[in-house]
């Protein structure tokens, strides 16, 4: 069925926005929304991100400052 509705310009921009970003289509994030509204479906859940961890050989406090940290990645 096709019905019609009217969006802000400034809503439809942060839809598209998020569409895009998710690479979905407006429409598919729409629908997705509509069916969470009426209960049919959750909302999916939020990927959970894991970030790398470095092991240290010398565990313990490291006193660093931007000076030492531009020493330490060679930037002028």
């Amino acid at each position: 069925m096709r019905t019609t509705i009217d969006i802000p310009d400034a809503t439809y921009r942060r839809l598209k926005s998020k569409a895009a970003s998710e690479g979905r289509s407006v429409k598919a994030l729409l629908l997705d929304a509509a069916e969470v509204v009426i209960g049919g479906r959750r909302q999916p859940a939020a990927r959970r991100v894991t970030l790398p961890l470095v092991v240290s050989k010398r565990p313990g406090s490291l006193r660093l400052d931007n000076a030492r940290i531009y020493d330490v990645i060679g930037v002028p």
